[in-house]
């Protein structure tokens, strides 16, 4: 039997995580910089990761990990083409990017802090927690050295 709350607690890190993977593989394509296109395909691969540890625990503990992103994602990823589109290429899919960081920071801070979620899944969250603060500092600075 699953436990349903750390099921649905770690899809939704995982779909969140997904629309960052994705989100950041698309960006590589097309912010026509080479340097910050590096940055972006090891940010994808980096979050393609956290979806493979966080699936493999909803499966280990007979759930059904989730296979897509999010609605919200998938309108950030619109919205942060067509800002880029409108304005300054690499500002734009950072600032937006950033604001993916932040959706994925604030949702494992949740989990991590959930007592209901059972431990092995907080165990999990904890083990990937310094990355994606790291990620998330990362994306922060890059996007205020660019507004300055």
């Amino acid at each position: 039997m699953t436990d349903k709350k750390t099921e649905h607690s770690l899809n939704d890190l995982i779909q969140i995580a997904r629309d960052g993977e994705h989100f950041y593989a698309e960006a590589a394509k097309k912010v026509g910089d080479t340097e910050l296109a590096g940055t972006f395909l090891r940010m994808s691969t980096a979050k393609g990761a956290i979806v493979q540890q966080l699936s493999a625990e909803v499966a280990a503990a007979g759930g059904e990990p989730a296979s897509s992103g999010t609605f919200v994602g998938s309108m950030q990823e619109v919205y942060g083409r067509v800002r880029a589109a409108l304005g300054d290429t690499r500002y734009g899919y950072v600032a937006e990017l950033e604001e993916s960081e932040d959706r994925l920071l604030k949702a494992f801070n949740e989990v991590h802090g959930d007592p209901n979620v059972a431990p092995s899944a907080r165990a999990a969250v904890e083990r990937l927690l310094p990355q994606v603060r790291e990620s998330h500092r990362e994306m922060s600075q890059r996007k205020h050295a660019m507004k300055h």
